[in-house]
């Protein structure tokens, strides 16, 4: 796999190479956006990791730009810009995931990974459900194909869910999937994710919906049930 790292800040552009060739990639790095089209024209990689704090030409026009030229190669947007306008500023002008600063590496690799399956024609290996899909080594999560913007956990939560549809998964099975690592969670800490999760899942025709002594479970949205009276959202 050959990737195009474009990033400005030298120690985490090498940090990153050295990281990326030690999984096995090939790399082609660059730190401004006129060199990184350059590089995106000779290179052919297969994935393009985009800063887009740049000198010279910022990573949007870089993308803008490759786009305009018909380079279609996946790219992810690597960047310390978190808010939501720029996420959807950056999807909107082409870029296929977002991973805002500071990031896991071993997070960074998934994505890319299935970034690049998704290039080949390979299917997302995922739980589907009314245009949603978890890629099970990313954690990414897809509505209609498009990246939906879920953290970790929430994706977590939602990729167990999504495995019964319609069935009720118990708080303290999800307690165990989603904090696995985490020997002190307290027991409401279901509760925080699956109420960000609930209010990210309003855009898309899943809905996620609390039992009482039950648990929690997805259903179409134009069928799950109401929650109980008295529910806390």
């Amino acid at each position: 796999m050959k990737v195009l790292l474009v990033e400005d800040q030298a120690a985490l552009q090498l940090t990153l190479q050295r990281s990326f060739e030690r999984r096995g990639m090939r790399i082609v790095a660059c730190g401004d956006g006129d060199r990184a089209l350059d590089r995106w024209r000779a290179s052919a990689p297969d994935v393009v990791v985009l800063d887009l704090s740049l000198p010279g030409r910022d990573g949007l026009e870089v993308l803008a730009q490759a786009r305009a030229e018909g380079l279609d190669t996946p790219v992810l947007i690597l960047t310390a810009r978190g808010t939501v306008g720029d996420r959807v500023l950056g999807l909107n002008t082409g870029a296929d995931d977002y991973l805002p600063k500071p990031f896991d590496l071993d997070e960074l690799e998934a994505r890319i990974r299935a970034l690049v399956r998704r290039r080949r024609g390979a299917d997302l290996p995922t739980p589907g459900y009314c245009g949603l899909q978890v890629d099970p080594d990313s954690l990414a999560v897809y509505h209609q194909g498009r990246p939906l913007d879920l953290t970790l956990r929430e994706a977590s939560l939602l990729q167990a869910l999504l495995a019964s549809p319609g069935r009720a998964v118990a708080k303290a099975r999800l307690t165990e999937i989603v904090f696995r690592d985490d020997a002190e969670v307290q027991p409401d800490a279901i509760e925080v994710v699956a109420y960000r999760l609930r209010k990210k899942l309003a855009a898309t025709d899943v809905r996620l919906v609390t039992l009482r002594g039950l648990g929690y479970l997805v259903d179409r949205a134009a069928s799950a049930p109401s929650a109980p009276p008295g529910e806390t959202p």
